[in-house]
């Protein structure tokens, strides 16, 4: 029994490690997107145009738009957990903090290696805290309740979703580039690689078979229709 109970207790640390790593790693990733100065992700391009237009940092902006959006998660009827709570201020606080240490960068020979990098990362810390399992993040959630609710198919819910953004973002300023394009290319590979990668085994336990250690929760196919929601604890695509 002590030992079920100490087997349980070190795969909860390891998920929450797995969580908190993942968090800090995409804001470092998405500031040295910021600094590779040659185009962010869909919704970094938006919290940068707003960062332009307000004068506060990416990181607070970022935190902003997360808490708006998990709002919206209230008539959707989407239930948040740990993961998407924490999502909302780790990420912006993380951004922030990476930005501080790294400064401008001059020349191609910098910024390539660095938007290449910063993109990896951003692959990295999606695998981890997905495979956390605490929960989507607050724009993930948006997605998957608008897609229920409507009825409409995720890619296209998705698609919407992020031209609305980039377009917002980019008439406020955000940077829109070669980085946005690769990003959106790689990300989708990188994230499956290492969801695989980082994947926990369920404890075992009375009545419970250990997972075969992929991923519990894996994005629908492309074109489907409404997808359940989540359950507790659980997410389904990156940020």
């Amino acid at each position: 029994m002590a030992r079920t109970t100490d087997r349980s207790n070190t795969h909860l640390t390891r998920r929450l490690v797995q969580l908190y790593v993942g968090l800090t790693l995409y804001g470092a990733s998405s500031a040295l997107l910021v600094r590779a100065e040659l185009g962010l992700e869909p919704w970094g391009v938006l919290h940068q145009g707003l960062a332009e237009l307000t004068g506060m940092s990416i990181g607070v902006v970022s935190i902003a738009i997360g808490a708006v959006v998990l709002l919206l998660w209230i008539p959707l009827r989407q239930r948040p957990g740990l993961g998407t709570v924490s999502n909302v201020f780790v990420v912006g606080l993380a951004m922030d903090g990476t930005l501080a240490v790294v400064g401008d960068l001059d020349g191609l020979g910098f910024r390539v290696p660095v938007m290449a990098l910063g993109i990896v990362l951003n692959g990295v810390a999606t695998g981890l805290y997905i495979a956390a399992r605490f929960g989507p993040g607050p724009r993930d959630g948006l997605m998957t309740g608008l897609n229920r609710v409507t009825g409409r198919s995720l890619r296209l819910v998705r698609t919407a979703i992020e031209v609305a953004v980039v377009v917002t973002g980019f008439l406020l300023g955000g940077s829109l580039g070669a980085g946005t394009v690769l990003y959106g290319l790689a990300i989708g590979p990188l994230a499956q690689f290492f969801l695989r990668m980082f994947a926990l085994p369920e404890p075992a336990g009375p009545g419970v078979t250990v997972a075969s250690g992929r991923p519990s929760t894996t994005a629908p196919p492309a074109g489907s229709g409404p997808v359940a929601d989540p359950a507790s604890g659980q997410a389904i695509l990156p940020q």
